[in-house]
């Protein structure tokens, strides 16, 4: 009978364990695509973000990249608007920057209580300035973990203007 009890006892611990997948990331990443004159040769994309709104800091999240015809960025937990400065610099190193603003819902996202929390967004509007870039589509406008889709296709002045042929 103790030798029972004991193996009841052993059954019930080890079918109490979880085995909840939780993400190793919680944030959430939405994709830019470019269509346009990025791909020109020699031209670097800088993207970077208001650390603080009162304080005029920049934090800097893309540094020099070159050929860039995608980009995925991270999307803040709970402001309602996200924005970013696109510096797009040539090999003559002219700069041109553009500030791009995604207001979103945060959705909270449950997954267990054993992961941290995570926030999904609804895109429900984009502003930009208009320097280098000509116009921005939403193209997919729920940012979850699948970053697959571009969510955003942005046109820039200059070079090929026709839509992306993969599925973006």
């Amino acid at each position: 009978m103790r030798k029972l009890i004991i193996f009841f006892a052993v059954i019930s611990a080890i079918a109490a364990c979880s085995s909840i997948d939780c993400p190793l990331n919680n944030k959430v990443y939405a994709k830019y695509k470019f269509v346009g004159g990025s791909a020109q040769e020699g031209t670097t994309l800088t993207v970077t973000t208001p650390l603080s709104q009162a304080e005029g800091d920049d934090s800097v999240l893309i540094n020099k990249m070159e050929y860039a015809d995608s980009i995925s960025l991270p999307m803040s937990y709970t402001r309602t608007e996200d924005s970013f400065f696109f510096s797009f610099e040539n090999s003559d190193g002219n700069a041109i920057t553009d500030t791009i603003k995604v207001t979103k819902n945060n959705m909270p996202h449950f997954e267990s209580v054993d992961c941290n929390p995570a926030f999904f967004h609804t895109i429900t509007n984009v502003t930009y300035t208009k320097h280098a870039i000509d116009s921005i589509k939403i193209n997919k406008n729920t940012v979850t973990y699948n970053a697959a889709e571009a969510h955003f296709i942005i046109y820039l002045k200059g070079g090929d203007s026709s839509e992306p042929s993969d599925d973006q």
